[in-house]
């Protein structure tokens, strides 16, 4: 039982590191799309033509350079038998001639002395190290080679008996030169077919980011122009998918305003004719409280009616935010309340003008009804506008913040967002604030009431 405790104990020691790893990893990569089914080409891509890189290298190169410099070592141990076992004439001109015309070699005989000094190996160089192993295996006297340099010619001397043999082969004897060619074939292969990758890449993945705008736009309650199904048979289905989704919703929105504006209009028919018969019956005072119902109940067809005007397709606009602050600002003057207002960001927003406008005026008004000052802070960012109301009234409590915004709830022992307490205010200014792809919320003001904050996409 211990030894499992101990296991689990390790497990969740060790679980941060690779957590750790694993959004380091995250940060790091590129979260698009696009960039990720590149990384999905190009990484595999490279990987492989790195393990062919270094097979080619390991295996071709430098089997090819063996043999090449074996062939030209054997030619050497040649032209050495034949000048030690047969005789020469002094100055060697038929064996230098043989070397020449026949293994393509430049040969010559030199006095007897010392051979020059080891030069430095380079630390990269195959061909220094493999014919130095094959002048040692097969002719087994002292040499000196110079392999170093941009030079096509490759130069080796060999102390014989009492002469030095001095040898000049080209390097395309002894090496495999060409191996840049495999390098440039694979390498240019590889961006041609990373360039029609991309091209076949930014086919497929735009139809996706098209998609995405038209359910941007949707949840911003714009309605996407142009937008019909295409590319791959996935991002078509989803793409049909979303039409008939939206299709569906406008349906919905389309179904309940009709219905509450119908509603609406037949009760207010109903209390034109009621309110008619009350003023035929003069001044009554046991009229007075019916008088006082058909006002209410007139009130509350008015709420009702702005609730479904509030589902009414309005197209997005351009709105200052400093106009609608200077009227909220000209209100609260009138009525004796302290306002204030600051904007961060660009002035100007693209909104349904007339549903943004009674979203921030209920708001406000609610502010100016139940408080004595309000503070309105907005931000305008790439992304995102918010708008946050901040009074020192008396505040809604928490465990009510929610039920608020449905509809008809009122509030008895604090406040709510209409006049009239029909409760449709809150629920209204939410609706404006969803149909704009955004949200309202409430909390706690640092000046003691409430905090309203509204945050819709920019």
């Amino acid at each position: 039982m211990a030894t499992i405790d101990s296991l689990r104990r390790e497990d969740r020691t060790s679980e941060p590191g690779w957590r750790w790893i694993v959004r380091w990893l995250r940060r790091r990569l590129p979260t698009g799309l696009y960039a990720r089914s590149l990384l999905i080409i190009i990484i595999p891509m490279v990987l492989l033509q790195s393990v062919v890189a270094a097979v080619f290298m390991e295996r071709h190169w430098q089997m090819v350079t063996e043999r090449l410099s074996l062939a030209v070592t054997r030619d050497i141990a040649a032209i050495i038998e034949i000048i030690e076992t047969y005789p020469q004439n002094s100055d060697y001109s038929e064996i230098i001639r043989i070397a020449r015309d026949q293994l393509s070699l430049q040969i010559s005989i030199e006095p007897d002395g010392d051979l020059p000094p080891p030069r430095v190996k380079p630390f990269f160089s195959i061909l220094d190290g493999i014919l130095s192993d094959e002048i040692t295996d097969e002719i087994h006297r002292p040499f000196w080679i110079d392999t170093v340099g941009n030079s096509n010619l490759v130069e080796i001397r060999i102390k014989l008996d009492n002469k030095i043999l001095r040898v000049l082969t080209k390097r395309s004897q002894t090496y495999a030169s060409n191996t840049h060619i495999f390098i440039v074939w694979m390498v240019g292969t590889s961006l041609v077919l990373i360039g029609i990758s991309i091209l076949f890449l930014r086919g497929q993945i735009r139809p996706i980011l098209t998609l995405a705008r038209a359910a941007e736009s949707f949840g911003k309650g714009q309605k996407p122009d142009n937008f019909y199904p295409r590319g791959a048979d996935e991002v078509r289905r989803a793409g049909l998918a979303f039409i008939l989704m939206r299709e569906r919703i406008e349906r919905q929105i389309e179904q309940r305003t009709a219905m509450l504006s119908g509603v609406s209009h037949d009760l207010r028919t109903i209390l034109t004719r009621f309110k008619l018969q009350l003023a035929l019956a003069g001044d009554n005072p046991d009229l007075h409280g019916l008088n006082d119902d058909v006002n209410d109940m007139q009130t509350m067809l008015e709420a009702y009616m702005a609730f479904a005007r509030g589902e009414v397709e309005e197209d997005v606009g351009e709105l200052k935010l400093s106009e609608i602050f200077a009227k909220l600002e000209s209100d609260f003057a009138l009525h004796g309340k302290t306002f204030s207002y600051s904007i961060e960001g660009d002035d100007d927003i693209y909104v349904r003008p007339n549903a943004f406008m009674r979203l921030v005026t209920n708001l406000a008004s609610n502010a100016r009804r139940y408080a004595g000052r309000l503070d309105i802070e907005a931000k305008h960012n790439a992304k995102w506008l918010t708008v946050v109301f901040d009074d020192d009234g008396p505040g809604i409590p928490e465990k009510n913040r929610e039920d608020v915004f449905k509809p008809f709830f009122r509030l008895d022992t604090a406040r709510n967002l209409d006049a009239s307490g029909t409760g449709l205010g809150l629920a209204i200014a939410r609706d404006i604030a969803r149909s704009h792809g955004g949200n309202v919320t409430l909390g706690d003001s640092p000046l003691g009431g409430l905090r309203a904050t509204i945050r819709i996409p920019a």
